[in-house]
Order: structure tokens, then sequence, then C-alpha cells
């Protein structure tokens, strides 16, 4: 069982800058990949970025150069940076835990929901314009 807590988030004017932070407790394979999605009301949830053990990166399309994802090993935390938001990004937000996955550019999507197995208590971003 993998227990994953998320914290951040809140609400920002456009252009400003937020943070989230996934804690990830319980057993993770050496192949886990963790990813961020988010669902705004009324909308399919969508993949925003995700790493690999390796420390893989990939972003969709419309937060690249604006969010950074990143990992600390140590703490078992994953974070998303976010920058240079609009108002397009308000969404709730949620981590989560794809268990069999190897980061390729170039490769795959990495955001199919369906093989993400554990997920964060997710969190409102809210950006004002």
């Amino acid at each position: 069982q993998v227990q994953l807590a998320q914290s951040g988030g809140g609400s920002v004017q456009a252009g400003g800058s937020l943070s989230l932070s996934c804690s990830i407790s319980g057993d993770t394979s050496i192949d886990t990949c963790i990813g961020w999605f988010r669902q705004a009301p009324g909308k399919e949830r969508e993949g925003v970025a995700s790493i690999d053990s390796d420390g893989t990166t990939i972003y969709t399309n419309s937060v690249k150069g604006r969010f950074t994802i990143s990992q600390d090993n140590a703490k078992n935390t994953v974070y998303l940076e976010m920058r240079d938001l609009k108002a397009e990004d308000t969404a709730t937000y949620y981590c989560a835990t794809n268990p069999r996955c190897t980061l390729i550019n170039g490769g795959p999507s990495p955001f199919e929901p369906n093989d993400y197995k554990y997920w964060g208590q997710g969190t409102r971003v809210t950006v004002s314009s």
C-alpha cells in the first residue's frame, strides 16, 4: 500500500507562483513514476508533469517552461513548482504513482490516468486574471 499526502496550492494572481508537494509513504517499486495531474471543473483529468526514478521529466506542452517537477528521494517527496501561472491553470491538482514506468523523451505519453495506481487527495490551485 502506498499513501500520498499533498500540500501547497492556494490562490494567486496571474503571473504569480505556487508550489505543490507530494509526500509518499509505503512500498514503492524502483520503477515508479510520480505524476502530477489536474482537473478543472467540467473537464477531464489531464497530465501535467511526470518524473521517473532516474530523474527524467516530461511535461505537457501547456506548462513547459513554467512548471518544474522535482523529487527529493531522501524525503520521499515530489514537488511541482509553478510560475507564470495563468487563469487556465486553475484546477484541482493530484499527484499519483505509476508503479511500472520509465520515461522516454519522445516516447509514449506518460499521462494515462489508468496507469497510475495510487493518488493523493488533491489540492486546489486558483489563478485569478
